[in-house]
């Protein structure tokens, strides 16, 4: 086993954790999230969603089954660093394509492991989400860390879908060998799994940069347009929220996941708000209104649409609650083809509860095309 350096974890608040050094030597600063999933750590980190995070993870052993081409949702790893109790440098699977401290140094990310990820995520439930920094330089001062943690901006009021979206359209064609319906797909920080689920309906798919125009969109003639997730504060997106708007105007059917539902929210005058320490994980209990039934899904959230500013809209149905805290998981539009949820209904690895909603857009598509 490799002998690991020090390292140190800095909360905005003074609070310290001391640790081991992972993948490469510097420092990385943002806001702390805890995700809840026992699997999956490599679709995690390498979820747009999670740019400018620092992710800790409450399961003990991270790293173990190492990692494959297949399981990444974008190209390389989004969070800003990962804090794990207990890391594994050995990767034990078949097919496998390496260990993750290697897709560590590759992707430059860099991490700290044996805290007690126990008490820091009791930590951030109790006095809410902050900001962090962790360093595995040679020569570590926690004051000066603790001043410069100080001075990293908050998740609050800052635009990062512009980060990850893609610069150019492309097209993804259908894997079933049929191409019924065409869906233009507004990237805010897209999982590939989206994409994939959408080819394995009989979907061709264009992915368009965030910034496109709605002309541009309705040149490709789809038939669906799907609002992606994305990280960041929805609200500082104003530019996101008018082409939205123009989008639900055409009246094609619309489906939206985690920051496409916010997104879809704020374009009907509806307001989000940051939530003290967010949804994260594959475990979350979500009931569905219209049917009754449960679900468990995939989360990955730390702003939501903000209850108080659905009152009195008559035009807008809360399909979704969340069972944890009774916030809004889901809309739809009651006089347009346009719903939304807060959580992933793509999720891998995760529960499959909720892939019925790609079908329910499939047929909000067939209904638009007769």
């Amino acid at each position: 086993m490799t002998e690991r350096s020090p390292a140190v974890l800095v909360l905005a608040d003074g609070t310290v954790f001391n640790g081991k050094a992972l993948g490469i030597k510097g420092k990385t600063a943002g806001e702390l999230a805890f995700n809840t999933g026992m699997t999956g750590y490599q679709e995690v980190f390498t979820d747009p969603s999670y740019l400018g995070q620092l992710l800790i993870m409450n399961t003990s052993h991270i790293g173990n089954y190492g990692v494959h081409r297949d399981e990444s949702e974008s190209d390389v790893m989004q969070v800003a660093g990962i804090i794990v109790k207990k890391f594994s440098e050995i990767a034990s699977r078949v097919g496998g394509d390496g260990t993750l401290e290697e897709m560590m140094f590759r992707d430059n990310k860099l991490g700290i492991s044996d805290i007690d990820t126990r008490a820091l995520v009791r930590h951030i439930r109790q006095h809410g989400a902050m900001n962090a920094i962790v360093s595995t330089e040679q020569d570590i001062d926690v004051n000066a860390l603790l001043k410069e943690v100080l001075e990293v901006p908050s998740m609050k009021g800052m635009e990062l879908s512009s980060k990850v979206s893609t610069k150019e359209a492309f097209e993804v064609k259908s894997t079933t060998g049929k191409s019924l319906f065409k869906v233009a797909l507004l990237d805010l920080g897209v999982k590939r799994n989206i994409i994939r689920c959408l080819n394995e309906r009989d979907c061709d798919v264009m992915v368009f940069p965030m910034h496109s125009s709605l002309e541009e969109m309705l040149a490709y003639q789809p038939d669906g347009f799907m609002l992606s997730n994305g990280p960041g504060d929805p609200g500082a997106m104003q530019a996101t929220h008018q082409l939205v708007g123009e989008i639900i105007s055409t009246a094609i059917p619309v489906f939206g996941i985690c920051m496409g539902h916010q997104v879809i929210a704020l374009s009907q005058g509806l307001a989000t708000e940051k939530m003290h320490h967010g949804h994260r994980g594959l475990n979350h209990p979500i009931k569905n209104l219209k049917t009754g039934k449960g679900e468990i899904t995939s989360q990955n959230h730390g702003f939501v649409v903000a209850k108080s500013s659905l009152v009195g809209r008559t035009d807008i149905e809360v399909t979704h609650v969340h069972l944890n805290d009774d916030t809004i998981a889901g809309i739809a539009l009651k006089n347009k083809p346009v719903f939304s949820v807060q959580y992933h209904p793509e999720s891998s690895a995760g529960p499959h509860d909720s892939r019925y909603l790609f079908d329910d857009f499939i047929t909000n598509m067939k209904n638009f095309k007769k």
